[in-house]
């Protein structure tokens, strides 16, 4: 099990790191602190009109996004998580809290979470709170497969790194919501239920 000591300190005062995911190896930051975010951006040399996916402990940090998912979307996701589904939510442009979180959607007016299957990833995020995770690498290059090849990605431009097995495959499976379907918005490495 990944030692993640390192990472809830750092994550804690808005550092940056890199961690095991449930899907691939992602540079992570607070999803709650704007500059971690941008600065995960300009390491990765992001596209700022290309929101991240935001891991999150439990349903209820949702709200923490102005998200309030319908009972529909509740039972949806009650097929799809904990697991390596991430599910795209939208909210109205005009919505004071869309304006807030504009670093976060990038203009999109929606944002994309997972709550991922691993115990202990949950409960480090339990203290951490929602993380930014988009794939450890440079933009347009391979994601990290292990802890060494992060390294020679970001150096020590980021705060910590925390090791784990190797992780090679696909991304999460993207989906949205909508009308009481599961719509596939970008294949990935779940297979998804049958509805």
């Amino acid at each position: 099990m990944p030692n993640w000591k390192p990472a809830i300190k750092f994550l804690k005062k808005n550092g940056v790191g890199v961690i095991p995911t449930d899907t691939l190896y992602g540079l992570v930051a607070s999803a709650k602190n704007p500059a971690a975010v941008e600065r995960v951006y300009r390491l990765k040399g992001r596209s700022p009109g290309k929101p991240s996916i935001i891991l999150i402990n439990s349903l209820n940090d949702l709200r923490k996004f102005g998200i309030v998912p319908t009972k529909t979307d509740l039972e949806l996701l009650a097929k799809l998580w904990p697991g390596p589904v991430s599910v795209k939510f939208p909210f109205p442009s005009t919505s004071t809290k869309s304006l807030s979180l504009t670093y976060l959607h990038c203009g999109t007016n929606t944002l994309a979470f997972r709550l991922p299957k691993p115990a202990s990833l949950r409960s480090m995020l339990k203290k951490t709170g929602p993380l930014i995770a988009p794939s450890a690498n440079r933009e347009n290059q391979q994601p990290a497969a292990t802890i060494a090849i992060a390294r020679r990605y970001f150096g020590d431009k980021i705060d910590f790194y925390v090791a784990g097995k190797k992780l090679v495959g696909k991304p999460s499976t993207l989906v949205a919501l909508q009308a009481g379907k599961i719509i596939v918005v970008r294949p990935g490495i779940a297979k998804l239920p049958m509805i």
